[in-house]
């Protein structure tokens, strides 16, 4: 097989897998590891890839790259419905406590669950806390949700309320259940986002909630971004929608986390 060939063919791998290992596509080649790096190298200078330790990741995958609400609205949207419907196990007809909804595209998915979700009582009310201005939007006219909106300087990528003021809101809150978003999901580094002012957030409403519940389709598997807000001992239930791969199934095991396939 021709180099170029070989580019073409990890161009593919990553666009479906978004990550390969130097030692499965010298297998895969029948090359040896050193002519893989020569690859990985080009096309890293190309643009397609960044090189990581052992392997490569998709350009996608950068610890610093973060797409805005819009632009992740339209990905994943069947799996982000299904984790969602998924989550609502957890808020059955029966609830009465308080939830906690961290921004993004996946819980804005619990929002619209939430929104169309009635109480066993009727006239019951349950207590919504956000610091998103979309899914406030979403709930606002709820018969059924007291609605808090955290406030806070609005980030323009996310509609998020951030800052110290949303910080310091939510350390006064003990909200019963936290449906929180990630960017990143791994064995070894844990939770992670981008942005400092979200990774803030997110780790506030770890700390404060009863049960903190992560929502991560399984594109965030094995994603490191910059951020680090919790490890995966902090937090109680992963909800997604496929089993997580074998390395990361293992440390939620080991730190006791719950894993709930949609």
């Amino acid at each position: 097989m021709y180099a170029t060939e070989r580019h073409d063919a990890i161009a593919a791998a990553l666009q479906t897998a978004g990550r390969v290992s130097v030692t499965d596509l010298a297998a895969h080649f029948d090359v040896t590891t050193e002519t893989v790096r020569r690859d990985l190298d080009a096309l890293e200078q190309a643009g397609v890839l960044r090189r990581v330790h052992g392997g490569a990741v998709s350009v996608e995958r950068s610890s610093l790259v973060e797409l805005s609400v819009a632009e992740r609205e339209g990905q994943h949207g069947r799996e982000k419905t299904a984790i969602a419907r998924a989550a609502m196990r957890l808020v059955p007809p029966t609830f009465t406590g308080s939830i906690a909804l961290d921004a993004g595209t996946t819980s804005g998915a619990v929002a619209a669950e939430l929104a169309r979700w009635q109480p066993e009582r009727a006239g019951a009310t349950i207590t919504v806390i956000t610091n998103s201005v979309p899914i406030a939007s979403t709930l606002q006219h709820s018969d059924h949700v007291e609605l808090h909106l955290l406030g806070g300087r609005v980030r323009g990528v996310t509609s998020a309320a951030v800052g110290t003021a949303t910080v310091d809101q939510i350390g006064a809150l003990r909200p019963d259940v936290a449906f929180i978003g990630t960017n990143g999901l791994s064995a070894g580094f844990g939770l992670s986002t981008p942005d400092e002012y979200e990774a803030a957030v997110k780790a506030a409403y770890v700390l404060a909630a009863r049960r903190s519940v992560v929502l991560a389709d399984a594109a965030k598997h094995g994603v490191e971004a910059l951020m680090r807000f919790a490890r995966l001992d902090e937090i109680d239930t992963v909800v997604t929608d496929q089993a997580p791969p074998a390395d990361l199934a293992r440390a939620l095991a080991d730190a006791d986390v719950e894993v709930v396939v949609a």
